[in-house]
């Protein structure tokens, strides 16, 4: 638990502070930006978490203003910084940015929430959707204070009562993201997958939904076998809607959802892929010029489509007049970026492109050879799932027996995906087809 939560300026001087036990003193704020600079030239990096004399700093950055809480308990740290993860999302869905002038402006407002999202140090309600009903900008002027939604008191702090839609929907979508570094022969040095079950609920009352997926484990422990693929997800992370007790007992995701757009769970696969879009190059130097010939293949299934590919090459930063040619798609000179993006709208799998790009280069330069980044792709393939994960059933029940519609969508796209170049081939003559 927490003992005081401070906002601060980039100087480190207090803009607002709240004590909630009182047992540190206030003037140990003072230690914090000292100790962030000496922390910052010992480890060359911010620490979001440092201790001084028996006090545990932990603090999160947002543009020009520091968030930080103070605790001297043994207190669970990560449940502190996703609180000041929260106190930041709730700060910008009130006032659309968090930064020094909007916290100057909105002192009452932001005291206010400040005593809802937390009691004596203890997180409470932190869904901006349920502070939103009865904490308003206005609430200053208003003769009558509202009464606080049920959603308060009740056990489904993140769902107010009484919601209703003439059509109710359910969006539900699983989305991929490929981690993946290629080296120069199209080996995979490291790649896994980060994915998320992202949701859109329109439902009226207060649902229960129950989501199946082809979870391996699930099917190990009841000893059922899975008719196609199971996939074994780990560090798997629940929205707090999720009844844990229920999962762990038997793997059934179990849940009053919240009203509107939520991520449900996030998920890792530590799995060797193989490249979903590989690119090959080739970069001939010359006195004078650099060419470059890149082949990009779409190794997935046939049937799929990766729609907006761009692929990212990286150039020296002392190029000049460039020239490109390329079976599909468009090219353009980013200068700012030292590279050249190629981008094809609608990737077929199974299908190749290829590029060839022509450099000037000053007649005087360092000989020495550049630190070359790699080549970046992003890419975004829908109805294609990698992992091979899949929803076996979305049961939604509501007391009133209304019918809804879920609606099921996959997509894989890039994460962090790098190839990583070859060295350049010096030869007096070309080797490559002239533009």
């Amino acid at each position: 638990m927490a003992s005081s939560v401070f906002l601060l300026d980039l100087k480190g001087k207090p803009l607002i502070a709240r004590d909630y036990r009182g047992d540190i003193p206030l003037s140990a704020i003072d230690r914090f930006m000292p100790l962030l600079q000496l922390r910052e030239d010992e480890e060359g990096t911010s620490l979001p978490v440092m201790t001084e004399n028996g006090v545990t700093y932990l603090h999160l950055r947002q543009k020009d203003v520091y968030l930080v809480a103070l605790t001297r308990k043994n207190a669970n740290a990560m449940t502190l910084l996703q609180f000041l993860h929260h106190l930041a999302k709730v700060f910008t869905d009130y006032f659309n940015a968090l930064e020094e002038e909007s916290i100057r402006d909105n002192f009452v407002i932001i005291y206010e929430l400040l005593d809802e999202m937390m009691d004596y140090g203890v997180p409470q309600i932190t869904e901006p959707k349920i502070l939103h009903e009865y904490i308003t900008q206005e609430s200053h002027i208003l003769e009558i204070m509202p009464r606080p939604p049920l959603a308060v008191t009740n056990a489904v702090s993140w769902r107010s009562e009484g919601i209703s839609y003439r059509k109710n929907e359910v969006f539900l979508d699983v989305v991929e993201s490929i981690n993946m570094l290629v080296n120069p022969t199209g080996s995979v040095l490291s790649s896994d997958i980060q994915g998320a079950v992202k949701m859109k609920v329109y439902l009226s009352g207060m649902p229960e939904l129950r989501l199946g997926l082809n979870d391996k484990v699930m099917f190990e422990s009841t000893g059922r076998s899975a008719k196609g693929k199971a996939v074994e997800m780990e560090d798997i992370r629940f929205h707090q809607c999720v009844r844990l007790s229920k999962f762990e007992s038997d793997r059934t995701i179990s849940f009053i959802p919240p009203d509107g757009e939520f991520e449900l769970m996030s998920y890792r696969l530590n799995s060797q892929l193989k490249p979903l879009v590989l690119c090959e190059s080739v970069v001939e130097s010359h006195r004078g010029r650099i060419e470059y010939m890149v082949k990009a293949k779409a190794q997935f299934k046939h049937r799929s489509t990766a729609n907006n590919v761009e692929i990212e090459v990286p150039v020296p930063s002392d190029a000049d007049s460039p020239r490109f040619k390329s079976t599909v798609g468009s090219v353009r000179y980013s200068p700012e970026r030292a590279a050249f993006v190629w981008k094809i709208k609608q990737f077929q799998g199974g299908k190749e492109a290829l590029l060839r790009a022509h450099f000037g280069l000053p007649s005087i330069r360092d000989d020495d050879p550049e630190r070359r980044p790699p080549i970046a792709v992003k890419f975004e393939i829908p109805y294609f799932t990698t992992s091979g994960i899949q929803v076996r059933y979305l049961k939604i029940v509501e007391k009133s027996g209304y019918q809804a519609l879920p609606w099921v969508r996959y997509i894989t796209k890039n994460g962090d995906y790098q190839l990583r170049m070859p060295d350049p081939v010096s030869s007096g003559a070309s080797r490559l087809p002239p533009i």
